[in-house]
């Protein structure tokens, strides 16, 4: 994607973006770069950042938002900072903590100098006072605020629901509508919502870099299209070829419920869910379009909801999903690295290790490994998979549905099932971290390699750090079926690779 023929092009700037390994900030940077800016990202985990096709064009540092001396330093030099995160989904304190980040971003960037702040926030009702919101939203209000009077410029765009390929509110909408024919839905589905495609956010983020110093306010965007959410389903299945959806509203569910609901039938987790449906209580319409005296519509644009929708399913088929929601780390998911160390001092490791000669080339053992997960499953047992997914839904994880941004390419901070991709060497490594709910810290390596004797050789270990006796007694508990599970797995990577090569994956996945 590309929206430099509708942007102005000023001066080049140097633009600090957060939230680079999120959903918006992972596609604005490369638009950022194509309109002739510097760009610096800040990242709690740099190494997120390596394999993104416009890696070796920006800068990355590493730092929190949190912490004034990262931020300030990432502030050293820059014209436009970019606030693209939020604390949400991190615990009942997530207000607090996004209320201090703010406070930060603000003060360190009126210190260095910065020209102007964009912060992306959340459309809310014009009439509902703001303790009557939901938790997420009045967040999200509140930090437009701090930046607002944090002494720098600043541009607060407003949206609600942002539809594009991989993003969370059109994912909710996809798996819905797609999954139930028939459905009783929460009352919620009757709220009118002005829904804006990710082209158009884009599109105003990188303009608002240009606005002149005396612009400091919130503005509200989104499409053509007012819409209740029930009307979007309907034209969703319209645009999808799929037949007409029975949709019932019932009053009976309430925000939690409806989260589980969501978490049941979507790969939304329910934790990521609830905010979401919550915020759906009040009507998120724009109540002035005023963005458009400064960054005017270009030809086309705003695009309507039915073309958003569209161009959204085109990439999905296409496999060209740049960015998804899951892209960004789960809050409070394990991310210490795996220690590398056999004598770690970090406490008990323990290891399942495989290792199978394979009847094929090294590059075809590769294009098994890198296709592993979401559609392609994960080569054995898929009934202790699926438990295993069930399970963690049901604690409030992510559970198996979150399937894989690309269909046959891995990059490092890839969201995969229930896994996350720590490190990839291609040809020849595969680490994935576990993000599924455990006792402890878990990962799973997958080696393409040849042995002495120029013969490929598989190579895969289970690695699981216990915290507490908890960890232990789980360890103990799952180990008798590991000859099952990953037993199998090692197999049957090894006979899959054995079979002519894969060209088009979902014509000839494997058994799950």
């Amino acid at each position: 994607m590309n929206t430099d023929d509708s942007a102005p092009h000023g001066p080049a700037r140097h633009c600090l973006v957060t939230g680079a390994t999120g959903y918006i900030g992972g596609r604005l940077v490369p638009e950022l770069l194509a309109a002739g800016h510097r760009v610096r990202c800040l990242a709690r985990s740099p190494g997120k950042l390596r394999d993104h096709p416009w890696a070796g064009e920006a800068e990355v540092v590493r730092g929190d938002v949190t912490d004034s001396a990262s931020v300030a330093e990432a502030m050293r030099d820059i014209d436009v900072a970019y606030y693209l995160v939020h604390a949400l989904g991190t615990g009942t304190s997530f207000e607090a903590t996004d209320r201090a980040a703010a406070r930060i971003f603000g003060e360190q960037a009126r210190a260095a100098g910065v020209r102007r702040i964009v912060y992306l926030g959340g459309l809310t009702p014009a009439d509902v006072p703001e303790h009557e919101l939901s938790p997420h939203l009045r967040s999200r209000a509140e930090v437009g605020r701090i930046l607002l009077d944090s002494g720098v410029p600043t541009v607060v765009l407003r949206a609600a629901v942002i539809i594009g390929s991989g993003s969370v509110s059109f994912e909710m909408l996809r798996y819905l509508t797609e999954r139930l024919p028939v459905m009783v839905t929460p009352s919620w589905v009757r709220t009118r919502i002005q829904p804006i495609a990710v082209r158009d956010v884009l599109r105003l983020l990188l303009g608002s870099a240009e606005l002149p110093d005396e612009v400091s306010r919130a503005f509200d965007i989104g499409g053509p299209d007012v819409l209740t959410y029930r009307e979007m389903m309907v034209r969703y299945a319209a645009v999808a070829g799929l037949p007409r959806r029975v949709i019932l509203p019932v009053p009976v569910l309430s925000p939690g419920l409806s989260s589980h609901w969501v978490g049941l039938v979507t790969p939304v987790p329910a934790s990521i869910a609830r905010p979401l449906t919550e915020s759906l209580r009040h009507e998120v319409v724009c109540h002035e379009h005023d963005i458009t005296r400064h960054l005017p519509d270009p030809p086309g644009h705003p695009i309507a909801f039915d073309d958003a929708v569209r161009l959204a399913l085109q990439r999905v088929r296409e496999a060209r999903v740049t960015t998804r929601w899951s892209s960004a780390s789960v809050p409070g998911a394990p991310s210490d690295p795996l220690p590398t160390d056999p004598d770690w001092a970090g406490g008990s490791l323990y290891t399942d290790s495989r290792e199978l000669l394979v009847a094929a080339p090294p590059e075809a053992l590769w294009r098994v490994i890198e296709g592993i997960g979401g559609e392609n499953g994960w080569y054995s047992f898929p009934l202790a998979w699926a438990v295993r997914g069930w399970l963690d839904r049901l604690v409030g994880g992510v559970g198996l549905r979150r399937g894989r941004r690309d269909a046959a390419h891995l990059r490092v901070g890839d969201s995969l099932d229930f896994w996350r991709v720590e490190e990839i060497e291609p040809g020849r490594l595969l680490r994935l971290r576990a993000e599924m709910r455990l006792p402890g810290l878990g990962w799973l390596e997958m080696r393409a390699d040849t042995d002495e004797n120029g013969r490929t050789r598989y190579r895969q270990r289970a690695l699981f750090h216990p915290h507490g006796l908890l960890g232990h007694a789980y360890w103990r508990s799952v180990s008798p079926f590991h000859a099952a599970v990953f037993g199998g797995m090692a197999r049957n990577i090894a006979k899959a690779a054995g079979k002519a090569p894969v060209t088009r994956r979902r014509e000839n996945a494997p058994t799950r």
